[in-house]
């Protein structure tokens, strides 16, 4: 058997090496054809493919031609994030749902709206046994994220009307996608600690009264008890990654998919697998990675010299994944600032207080501060580049208790509101399948038999 396994391994080997031999472009056949690979334009601006009323990223300003760094400003519905979040912080309150209705019916709701939203989604939270037996306990994943899109493809077996793309159809689905995804999810982590790491595996009775993040705290944790605190920046977390526009990959790939007609289920399941990948939600784990080999090698953490040359091997390939990647920074739009990493950033410091992790906290912001230096003077780079809301959100769940496998799908738990909302407006205005072209850099060839090659 061992030796049928290797065999087959050399063949796979050598059709790799067939396909390389056979395939690729000359980098300058891009810039000669005018292809704006990852549909973005020579300036770094993304290629314009639709309209939308849901959310506005601004980063930049246009002058004379050339990108102008600006503060970073991020609004929903044409309200500013920082706005909800600070009206939740005052007012005491939690503001997630309140936000996924402000994204999905484009108005904020008033208090008898938001209520009966809330209680709706309670009462969706909590899935069928049938469905947690037959889809997530008899088929175990070790990646979470797979397994969101594996269990909301099955929802659709489950839907007594999946494929009626009507505006009454798409909204009830989509309120059942938000209030199942975050159970899916916890029962998903419960299944593969008893599957895959050998721990314990406990569920708990669904409390239908609880906010989102309330319930996820209480469902991941054995005891069930979280603090307020925790639960309200859980919640800001929440927020913050809800939605941000049309462009990013996760919410194209659900625009490109609800344009060709296609279920709920298929669009959203295509959303997380895209959000599953390391250029896109998986991000903050690698920040997290390289923040980790850093402690373990700067001796000194107020030691900023130490910190900074440690950043330099970064640079070098030296240090962390020795990709030369500083995790954490540079945004397709922000310049000068994410306000999602600033919103994280500052209030983070009340929960790092508490939880003894100051001089982590502290770490973090050296690290933020000595980035762009490091970026001019060993990268020799002039870009303007500022900390992304990836830098914060790993830190900010590592002070949460939360463990870092779940760092992804909570991104995912997060940005359904956002996802849902591009189904409904691509469905309801797009009109037309999203076709994007690509050149054929294929010449004619004649056919040679087969005796004959």
């Amino acid at each position: 058997m061992t030796n049928t396994s290797e065999l087959y391994k050399d063949r796979l080997s050598e059709l790799c090496e067939e396909y390389r031999q056979n395939n690729g472009f000359n980098k300058e056949d891009y810039q000669t054809y005018g292809v704006k690979r990852g549909l973005r334009n020579p300036d770094g601006t993304g290629v314009m493919a639709g309209l939308t009323n849901i959310c506005n990223v601004h980063g930049f300003m246009m002058a004379d031609g050339e990108r102008v760094p600006d503060v970073g400003k991020l609004t929903y519905r044409g309200i500013d994030v920082n706005d909800i979040v600070n009206a939740c912080i005052y007012e005491n309150r939690f503001g997630y749902e309140e936000t996924a209705y402000l994204l999905l019916f484009g108005k904020l709701p008033d208090r008898t709206q938001l209520e009966h939203f809330t209680e709706t989604l309670g009462f969706y939270r909590e899935l069928p046994h049938e469905f947690v037996d037959d889809m997530i306990l008899k088929f175990p994943s070790r990646d979470i994220m797979n397994k969101l899109a594996h269990s909301v493809l099955g929802m659709y077996t489950l839907d007594d009307d999946p494929d009626d793309t009507s505006l009454e159809n798409i909204m009830r689905q989509s309120i059942l996608l938000m209030a199942s995804l975050p159970s899916i999810m916890t029962y998903a982590y419960q299944v593969k600690r008893r599957a895959f790491d050998r721990e314990s595996m406990f569920f708990h009775p669904v409390d239908l009264s609880l906010s989102s993040s309330q319930s996820i705290l209480r469902a991941l944790r054995p005891d069930m008890s979280y603090t307020d605190s925790e639960a309200k920046l859980l919640d800001l977390c929440m927020i913050v990654h809800a939605e941000h526009g049309g462009g990013n990959n996760s919410t194209f790939s659900t625009r490109v998919l609800s344009s060709s007609g296609t279920d709920t289920y298929s669009a959203i399941s295509a959303a997380i697998g895209s959000l599953k990948g390391p250029r896109h939600g998986g991000a903050n784990l690698r920040v997290r990675s390289m923040m980790n080999d850093l402690k373990d090698k700067v001796s000194d953490w107020d030691d900023e010299d130490e910190i900074y040359d440690y950043l330099a091997g970064v640079i070098r390939r030296e240090n962390a994944d020795r990709s030369g990647l500083i995790y954490g920074f540079g945004h397709a739009v922000y310049t000068l600032s994410d306000p999602r990493a600033v919103i994280l950033k500052r209030t983070a410091g009340k929960i790092a207080e508490e939880k003894g992790m100051n001089a982590e906290f502290d770490l973090y912001k050296t690290v933020e501060r000595l980035t762009p230096r490091v970026m001019k003077e060993v990268k020799l780079s002039n870009k303007v580049i500022c900390a992304n809301v990836d830098f914060y959100s790993g830190f900010v769940y590592d002070m949460l208790g939360i463990p870092s496998d779940m760092f992804t799908p909570l991104f995912a738990v997060s940005r359904i509101a956002g996802w849902c909302a591009h189904r409904v407006e691509e469905v309801t205005y797009g009109g037309r399948i999203i076709r994007p072209a690509y050149r054929s850099m294929v010449h004619h060839k004649s056919y040679t038999p087969i005796n004959e090659r």
